[in-house]
């Protein structure tokens, strides 16, 4: 019997036991499925999660109050109030040749506040600031402008609305935001009823990160921050933005010598700061998401190994179902070769067809999940990659071949009388 014979057979064979094929497949079917919707999600969740911390800009770097090691944050993390940094650390940083290739520097505290127009009044966070934060946070305006570096020195009365809280104050009321004058209450305002600023501009929409509405704030100077709003003297951070990914270690070793010289430390273990960067949140959270990637794929790898299994019992049963025959088949001149190549075909195209529909279910549900997760306002992204195709095209058809060999040599040794006398 040629090939072609053989492939005919197998096809009659499969016809004549259609549900039992069918649950066979299903069982490929499923595995390949979710290998891909798996590999899927675990890309779409890494690009979420990268993404949202691209958004806080590239190459940047972050000096908190307090010190910590490596692994840890530093305590004004946890809401501790550590008051080591102060304006003046800004300026130190700033002063030209000290820091070569910071391109952008700015000093922030943040807090919650009302701020009030007319009769309206939005909660929302605020931002005390100066003017390098736009470069720093990669900021643009989608009508007026951002307070300057005098402006914001000077602690002049102007602020700058995010995208939702200029949408809430101003939305149907055919006023141009820019130009108004608002109220703000903060924690510890100074003045009764708020705080009066002109309003200069209003941010383009950001988006959120991880969770933080990064329209839903507005920013004032740094003076009017923490000493109006707040009731401080201090700084809650200082960022920087770096000309190249490869200077940041040299940057940071130039804030850190800065720092430890104007606060008077002698040893790095009592710095009373911690540096921290943007490459190395991406890396540690890169090395995550790839675990997780992994550990989800091994679980769906043993729904194809469940599968594989149910072939290998679906053959054995098969092989003893139809031993008469193979019996007749080898008595008028089968070769053992024949007979297993016979049933390794068969378990091979039930393997190549589950995987081939595994594949189709499998784009279609992530393409589904991806889209429905982007309209609860997600940036996930649908990517199937070739990769994690032929993964599960190559498991599903080796594991048809694995599990169909032994069933496909046990028919294969019967002897034909033994097996013509089988009932």
């Amino acid at each position: 019997m040629n090939f072609f014979s053989t492939i005919q057979l197998v096809f009659r064979t499969l016809r004549a036991r259609k549900g039992r094929s069918l649950l066979t497949i299903l069982g490929i079917v499923i595995g390949v499925a979710g290998v891909i919707i798996i590999i899927a999600l675990g890309a779409g969740a890494q690009s979420l999660v990268l993404g949202q911390v691209t958004k806080l800009g590239s190459n940047l770097i972050s000096v908190q109050p307090g010190k910590s090691n490596e692994k840890g944050p530093p305590a004004a993390v946890f809401g501790i109030t550590v008051t080591t940094l102060v304006n003046s650390d800004i300026d130190a940083i700033r002063d030209q040749g000290n820091v070569p290739h910071a391109t952008a520097i700015t000093g922030v505290v943040q807090g919650s506040g009302s701020v009030i127009w007319g009769n309206k009044s939005v909660d929302t966070n605020f931002w005390g600031t100066d003017g390098g934060f736009p470069g720093v946070m990669n900021i643009t305006m989608e009508a007026g402008r951002f307070f300057d570096k005098a402006e914001a020195d000077g602690g002049a009365n102007v602020v700058v609305l995010g995208k939702s809280v200029g949408d809430q104050l101003f939305a149907g009321t055919g006023m141009d935001p820019v130009g108004q004058v608002i109220k703000i209450k903060g924690a510890k305002a100074t003045e009764a009823g708020g705080v009066p600023l002109r309003i200069v501009g209003v941010v383009a929409e950001r988006g959120s990160v991880f969770g933080n509405d990064q329209d839903d704030q507005v920013y004032v100077p740094l003076p009017i921050g923490q000493q109006q709003l707040l009731g401080i003297r201090y700084l809650q951070a200082i960022n920087l933005k770096v000309d190249a990914a490869e200077n940041v270690s040299s940057t940071i070793a130039d804030i850190n010598r800065i720092l430890m010289q104007r606060h008077r430390i002698q040893r790095e273990v009592d710095a009373d700061f911690t540096i921290r960067n943007l490459a190395d949140a991406i890396s540690i959270l890169t090395t995550i998401t790839d675990a997780l990637r992994i550990f989800l794929t091994a679980m769906a790898a043993i729904a194809l190994l469940v599968g594989g299994i149910g072939i290998l019992n679906i053959m054995l049963v098969t092989v003893a179902e139809r031993t008469r025959e193979i019996g007749l088949r080898k008595a008028v001149g089968a070769t053992n070769s024949a007979v297993r190549n016979q049933f390794l075909l068969e378990a091979s195209l039930l393997t190549s067809l589950g995987g081939a529909l595994g594949i189709i279910f499998g784009v279609i549900i992530s393409y589904l999940a991806a889209v429905g997760i982007r309209t609860l306002g997600y940036d996930w992204a649908f990517e199937i990659s070739f990769v994690s195709i032929g993964l599960a095209v190559g498991v599903s058809i080796l594991t048809g071949v694995l599990f169909g060999l032994y069933p496909a040599f046990k028919a294969a040794k019967f002897n034909p009388i033994d097996a013509l006398r089988y009932e």
